[in-house]
């Protein structure tokens, strides 16, 4: 660029050069953006005197402004004409077909559709059907992933495919299927794959299904093989190149002839050869580490134009062309290559441009034919001179038209071909048919390919004297035949004499050419000159030299040779076509441009003048002319690769960074025809990708792991692509790089829940740890120390435990309310931390779910990162439970969570953080203990003073069916201090006869307290043990005294009961029993304790003392009932001692009895009172069978009760062995007696107890005393007897 304050001269005189070197110019200070600093520049010089700077700022800017985008325009499209000429005709490398097939990406306006499609399935809008599992995954996705701002920032950075979002979803159920039960004839892969299909189905929504696979395969196809249209297309949108543009270069640089795309190659790597001798001449090197590196360079130089000539010369010589191949030439792929002289040249035999030519002669008709009778036959014969003959059909004479076609094969350039007409012969001696004319072309692969009228030589004296015939002959141009024709020649080695020979210029393979003359009918030249080395040029006319208008000639150290054409069009083609062969840098122009063009064959010169004379009026034809060794081809690649990047970064597909298929094609052709470095190219390569992935992009750290492996491997002289050299340039920028990239991986793996998001992409994370022990290596062959990367990923990991509860307190709008929370209750403060504790648990979670596995080589650091992590929930987590009032127990929910988490992870539990977490609440558990015991013992003396021992239901075992206080969003079922009186939900329990209200108050606090310790799964072990023992103690000490007080209380209330046969057991006296009943079945549960060894034996021994208690208890209260019940039953008897024998009363009343019965129907005394007994034992059974619960202590009642009844019986009958019972005694007996046997045998006393022997000796003494009334009183007994009847009365 000219500065604004140049003079004219000097503007005039710097245009030219400008012009010409705009790339190099703007190359060669190696940043793109170089003109920026220097408008920067500009602007901030002083400008004294200057009355309005900002005016002047404007008008010069705006200039400069234009300036730099037209040199940015003409930088850009030098750049396209090297990208098409790469695309046109490459010979290096090949669209590569193995790289992996990147997925569309996802745009926000796609995401908020996919949230709409899952929102109205969980909303039952659609028609999928789906199972409440399935639907329970889909909302905990919906939730935690699609609404998730990781999610958002990453479909934003376009790092995002929909693949992404389906193999989240599938890793997510796939745990959720795995803990599902099993389920006979359906797999778990099956689930899979139903809920799979159906996730699908939700994704696509109402697309039309069918059009989906095509757009598919399209952009599958477009993503892998690109045509050379679709390529140009893709790199005028990435340079900027209008169509126009493209179209005028595309025929300017005649893109579609491969002849001209292959010589521009050869005189590209010629004028590389010739920049790397006159380097190595002048010793002007770039700077390298090792002085050594410079001739090391020159030989790298030498070696890479070696390479690609031998690349270029295994081409096909002209692609599409017929089955022909090259000869394989041999050529040294030494540096002697590379030497001109004639020691090494290859010396061409005439056998290696022999020609095949194809030639098709179709015969038309032959007018003029009058010697024959139009009914005779006639026909033609061809044949290509040295060839087979063919024949036409037959014809008649009238009309002698046939149209066939004969195809022969020659190897002459300069074939006869001769056509005969023929008539048959008559005559029958005539061994031959009469020929009538013949005609003798000389066809070349110049001449018209229409058909035309020949004259035919007759025979003497034939009446045909204007015999014609129409043909064609067409003769096809070989692939490696470049130009022919006639040409006058001169040379001292060949064609030393000058006349005109036709020429042939023959390519041999992509390297040699030779210029052939040949004689007719001959199949190798006769003389032939090797073009290697020669250059052609125009030439002015030589006065001596006869025959020829237009000269030009072909000069070569010790030989010139002299050409010359009849017309200027031919000797342009010819001039061209050597142009192209010689692979000379300087390109011939004619001496005079304005000659009109000679019309005959002059078309496509016309066509190709008409192009350049548009595109000379456009101003680019310097950029088709320009040299490409003189342009700054890393500068160049370094503007093609970043603009290549942005738009592969802008396109449609989420590509991480990886360039597509096509773009990598280009990219390869360019750096190895150009002679980018490999090293270079990778260096701004990882420039472009950090500087994108700074910016919000995703980019996948393989792709930056193989560009610095690559430039490492380089600049400590491994060679990755046989460059040993390596400049200072490219160390310094390596070390720059090796740093910024440093920092870069640092940075992400800090910020990883937010640059991997829920572990995609998949394996970055791991690759992106990998990447940073690469880079942390001094070299490449000493492996860095696994502390000092430990060290490294520890620190990020610190830094990361800071960033991720920073935005989660953010997310939690916990420091918005920092500034109101001194005001806020302790309620709410306490809600905000127990809301923050299931945030921290679930990002804790989610990096164990999607970021262990990267960490699998560091499991401690990531424990320290978690440790880290809570130290900062520490501080909130304190202050709010500093603000919570003493004796408040709603902090426990909030332990409970972050134990239960802490106490499954292997690698936090007892840590620092949960160690702190104890200490904390130890004190709190004890005092809730302390208050808890209190409050029970406080409860057992009240409630029993005030016990009205009404039966309630069994509250302990209905424990999920009781309100007892809920904490919100955890299933803990926390009890608070009891009150003192009987809970209001009891009143509607009473309506079975169960244990007091007070017991069972007991034995549910009890439970609830035990219930509480056990659900908090204290994590120590020792001090959970002490709260075991200690709660199984205070059970056993408050059940001990339950026992007695009910026991006291049963004794008071026995005493009390009447003993008459009136009495019945009341209600309360059960509930007192069934209080035993429950404890005996409480302290099982309550009390027993799975100890170690230590006071396991001890512990063994307190508990059996308070079974022994209960036992001993239960054994009393049955015996008080036996005792009451055997106390009614004496007074029964003492009722019946009334009537012994020889008493005053018995004599009175067996008298009055006597006289009364002879006027009214006396009822019988003794029949009553065994009634009213045997109603009394009844009615007590049904009672104890009803409202006692236990039905071994009921069986034992009425064993004991049985006996002792039997007994007292039995020793009241002892008592009276002598005396003979009274008729009114042996009949309430034998009826009490029978009914308690049979009352007592229905309610399930054994036969040994019922017939035992003091009932056997009863029973005979019954029996004796009725034979013995029988006796005596003549049937007195009224059908009551000891024998079994069932007629016997009920009664």
């Amino acid at each position: 660029m000219l500065d604004p304050s140049s003079s004219e001269e000097e503007s005039d005189e710097g245009l030219e050069g400008e012009r010409r070197d705009v790339p190099g110019a703007a190359g060669g200070g190696g940043s793109p953006r170089a003109p920026a600093p220097a408008r920067e520049g500009r602007r901030d010089a002083p400008r004294p005197g200057s009355p309005s700077p900002s005016v002047l700022s404007e008008g010069r800017d705006e200039p400069e402004r234009r300036r730099d985008e037209e040199q940015e325009r003409r930088v850009r499209l030098q750049l396209y004409v090297f990208v098409v000429r790469c695309i046109a005709y490459p010979f290096n490398a090949k669209q590569p077909t193995d790289m992996a097939r990147r997925q569309q990406k996802l745009n926000k306006q796609q995401l908020q559709l996919l949230k709409e499609r899952f929102q109205a399935f969980l909303n039952g809008e659609t028609q999928i059907v789906a199972d409440e599992a399935f639907c329970n995954a889909v909302r905990s996705y919906y939730e935690v992933f699609l609404k998730s701002d990781r999610v958002a920032r990453m479909v934003q950075s376009g790092g995002c495919s929909a693949n992404d979002f389906r193999e989240v979803f599938k890793k997510n159920i796939e745990k959720r299927v795995r803990s599902l039960p099993e389920i006979d004839g359906l797999s778990k892969e099956t689930v899979l794959s139903s809920w799979i299909a159906k996730y699908d189905a939700i994704y696509r929504g109402e697309e039309d299904l069918c059009k989906q696979p095509n757009r598919m395969t399209l952009s599958a196809v477009s993503e892998l093989i690109l045509s050379k249209e679709q390529l140009y297309e893709m790199f005028q949108q990435i340079l900027g190149v209008k169509k126009l543009e493209h179209q005028l270069l595309y025929n300017a640089c005649q893109l579609d002839n491969a002849d001209e795309q292959a010589a521009q190659i050869r005189r590209e790597l010629d004028g590389r050869l010739q920049v790397a001798e006159k380097m190595a001449k002048e010793r002007r090197f770039p700077k390298f580490i090792a002085k050594e590196m410079e001739t090391m360079y020159i030989e790298e130089l030498r070696s890479s134009v070696n390479l690609l000539m031998a690349n270029l010369e295994s081409l096909p010589v002209s692609k599409g062309g017929p089955e022909f191949k090259l000869q394989k030439l041999k050529r040294s792929q030494n540096s002697a290559f590379l030497d001109l002289g004639d020691e090494n040249e290859i010396q061409l035999s005439k056998s290696d441009v022999v020609l095949s030519f194809t030639l098709e002669i179709v015969i038309m008709e032959v007018q003029g034919l009058k010697s024959v009778a139009p009914n005779r036959i006639v026909y033609c014969t061809m044949e290509v001179e040295g060839g087979e003959k063919l024949q036409t059909d037959q014809a008649e004479a009238s009309r002698p038209q046939w149209g066939t076609q004969g195809d022969f094969t020659t190897t002459h350039p300069r074939p006869v071909v001769k056509v005969k007409l023929f008539t048959e012969s008559t005559g029958v001696l005539a061994l031959e048919d009469k020929e009538l004319g013949r005609v003798i072309l000389y066809p070349t692969s110049n001449s018209s390919k229409s058909a035309e009228l020949h004259r035919m030589i007759v025979p003497k004296n034939s009446q045909d004297s204007d015999l014609k015939i129409k043909l064609a002959v067409r003769m096809d141009k070989p692939p490696h035949m470049k130009h022919s024709g006639y040409l006058y020649a001169l040379g001292q080695k060949v064609w030393k004499r000058w006349k005109k020979r036709y020429f042939v210029l023959v390519q041999v393979s992509q390297y040699t050419f030779a210029m052939c003359s040949y004689r007719e009918k001959k199949s190798e030249p006769q003389e032939l000159m090797q073009l290697e080395g020669y250059t052609v040029d125009y030439t002015d006319p030589h006065p001596g030299l006869q025959g020829g208008h237009m000269f030009f000639n072909a000069v070569k150290e010790g030989d010139t040779v002299i050409f010359a054409s009849d017309d200027e069009q031919d000797r342009v083609l010819w001039v061209q076509a050597m142009y192209r062969a010689t692979g000379q840098s300087y390109k011939p122009i004619p001496v005079l441009q304005t000659q009109k063009l000679n019309p005959k064959g002059g078309a496509l010169h016309a066509d190709a003048q008409l192009y350049a004379d548009r595109f000379q009026k456009q101003g680019m034809d310097e950029f088709i002319s320009a040299n490409p060794c003189k342009l700054d081809h890393a500068f160049l690649f370094r503007l093609l690769q970043r603009q290549t990047l942005d738009h592969r970064l802008n396109d449609s597909y989420s590509c991480l960074g990886w360039f597509s298929p096509g773009q990598v094609f280009v990219l390869d052709e360019y750096c190895a025809r150009y002679g980018v470095r490999g090293c270079h190219r990778h260096l701004c390569y990882l420039t472009e990708l950090m500087e994108h992935s700074e910016n919000g992009a995703v980019i996948d750290p393989t792709l930056l792991h193989y560009s610095f492996a690559f430039c490492a491997s380089h600049v400590h002289g491994n060679r990755p692509d046989g460059i040993g050299t390596v400049s200072v340039e490219e160390k310094e920028r390596f070390e720059e790089i090796k740093e910024r990239l440093s920092s870069l991986l640092e940075n992400q793996i800090s910020h990883f829940r937010y640059c991997f998001p829920f572990g995609r992409p998949e394996g970055a994370l791991k690759a992106t740890l990998s990447l940073l022990e690469r880079v942390l290596m001094k070299d490449i062959a000493t492996p860095v120390p696994a502390e000092e990367v430990k060290k490294v990923v520890r620190k990020c990991l610190e830094k990361a435990a800071l960033i991720n509860y920073t935005r989660l307190t953010e997310y939690a709008k916990i420091e918005g309310q920092c500034k109101t929370m001194n005001q806020a209750t302790p309620a709410r403060k306490l809600e905000e931390v127990l809301h923050l504790a299931e945030l921290c648990i679930e990002v804790l979670q989610q990096n164990e779910e999607h970021h262990a596995e990267a960490f699998a080589w560091w499991p401690d650091l990531l424990a320290e990162h978690a440790e880290k992590f809570w130290s900062l929930f520490t501080v909130d987590m304190d202050t709010a439970l500093e603000a919570q009032p003493q004796d408040s127990w709603d902090s426990f929910p909030l332990f409970q969570l972050l134990n239960n988490f802490l106490r499954n992870d292997t690698l936090l539990c007892n840590g620092k953080f949960h160690k702190h977490l104890q200490e904390i609440f130890v004190p709190l558990v004890v005092r809730y203990v302390d208050l808890m015991e209190s409050s029970i013992a406080q409860s057992i003396h009240r409630g029993f003073e005030q016990e009205t021992w009404q039966p309630v239901k069994n509250i302990a075992n209905s424990l999920p069916n009781v309100a007892l206080p809920k904490v919100p969003s955890l299933p803990l079922n926390l009890p608070q201090i009891p009150s003192f009186s009987t809970p209001s939900w009891m009143a509607s329990l009473n309506e079975s006869t169960n244990g007091s209200a007070t017991s069972e108050d007991l034995f549910w606090k009890l439970d609830a307290l035990q219930m509480f310790v056990c659900d908090l799964h204290w994590p120590e072990q020792e001090f959970a043990h002490h709260l075991e023992q200690r709660l199984k103690l205070m059970a056993s000490d408050m059940i001990e005294a339950c026992v007695k007080r009910t026991r006291t209380t049963f004794e008071l209330k026995l005493q009390k009961a009447s003993k008459t046969t009136d009495l019945r057991l009341p209600a309360s006296v059960c509930t007192m029993f069934n209080v035993l009943v429950d404890a005996r079945k409480q302290s099982t549960k309550l009390c027993a304790l799975d100890g170690g060894q230590e006071f396991g034996s001890q512990w063994q021994q307190y508990h059996s003392k308070i079974d022994d208690l209960i036992d001993n208890t239960v054994k009393d209260i049955i015996s008080l009932l036996v005792s009451k019940f055997v106390s009614v039953l004496e007074g029964v008897l003492s009722k019946l001692s009334r009537y012994d024998e020889g008493t005053f009363f018995s004599s009175i009343l067996s008298f009055t009895v006597k006289a009364a019965a002879k006027y009214v129907d006396v009822p019988k005394p003794g029949m009553d009172l065994a009634d009213t007994y045997i109603m009394f034992v009844r009615q007590n059974q049904d009672i104890l069978r009803e409202k006692v619960n236990e039905e071994m202590y009921i069986e034992k009642l009425f064993d004991q009760w049985y006996s002792n009844s039997m007994k007292v019986i039995c020793v009241w009958l002892a008592d009276r062995l002598d005396i003979q019972l009274h008729i009114y005694q042996l009949k309430t007996l034998i009826k009490i007696v029978k009914k308690t046997y049979r009352d007592f045998r229905l309610q399930g006393v054994l036969e040994g107890t019922l017939n035992s022997k003091t009932y056997d000796t009863l029973h005979r003494r019954l029996t004796v005393e009725e034979a013995t009334a029988s006796v005596s009183e003549g049937g007195g007994l009224q059908g009551i007897t000891m024998k079994d009847s069932d007629e016997e009365e009920e009664g």
